[in-house]
C-alpha cells in the first residue's frame, strides 16, 4: 500500500540546518502522527544540492499521498541553520509553488522545531481531509502570544 508520507532530507543551502533542526523536528512529528494514528511513511530520502522540487519526483517514485522536503536555508547570514519544510499534496513532476505550503526559518531562534511540528502536522491534517495542499490551504494556526489576540497592533508587536 503507499505511504501516507514521503520525506526528503535535502541540504540545499546550509547541510547544518539539516543536521541541526531535522531531528528534534522528525522527533516532535512522530509523536504526533503515532499519537494520532492513521498515518504512515516510507523511509527517508537523503538528497544531497537538491532543491525543493526534487521532492514531487521522489514523492510521485514512492506513490507518496504526501511530500515533505525539509532542506537547509540560508535566509541571512545571521542564520546558517534555518530549515524550511514544503509539502505537497499528490506530488508529482510539474506541481509549482503555488501548489506547496511553506514552513520557514525553523531553528530555535526562529520557529523552534516542536512548534514547527505542531504547525507542519495540522496542515498535513487538513491537506488530508481537503486533499490538496499550495495557496488553497491556509495555515488557520494562531501565531500570537497567548492573551493577546485582541490587543491593539502595537501591544502585540511590542510583546513579541
Amino acid at each position: 500500500a503507499p505511504a501516507d508520507l514521503a520525506f526528503v532530507l535535502a541540504d540545499g543551502l546550509s547541510a547544518l540546518a539539516l543536521q541541526r533542526q531535522a531531528l528534534p523536528l522528525f522527533t516532535a512529528l512522530r509523536e504526533r502522527l503515532l499519537a494520532e494514528g492513521g498515518w504512515s511513511w516510507a523511509p527517508p530520502v537523503v538528497a544531497t544540492q537538491a532543491r525543493v522540487a526534487l521532492g514531487d519526483e521522489v514523492g510521485a517514485l514512492l506513490n507518496a499521498r504526501c511530500v515533505v522536503v525539509l532542506i537547509g536555508e540560508r535566509p541571512g547570514l545571521s542564520a546558517p541553520d534555518s530549515l524550511g519544510l514544503y509539502f505537497s499534496w499528490a506530488p508529482r513532476l510539474g506541481l509549482v509553488d503555488a501548489q506547496r505550503n511553506c514552513i520557514s526559518n525553523v531553528r530555535p531562534e526562529g520557529l523552534a522545531p516542536a512548534a514547527a511540528a505542531a504547525k507542519l502536522h495540522a496542515l498535513l491534517r487538513e491537506a488530508r481531509t481537503r486533499q490538496l495542499s499550495g495557496v488553497a490551504l491556509k495555515d488557520e494556526q494562531d501565531d500570537r502570544a497567548p492573551g493577546l489576540a485582541g490587543a491593539p497592533l502595537m501591544q502585540r508587536l511590542a510583546a513579541g
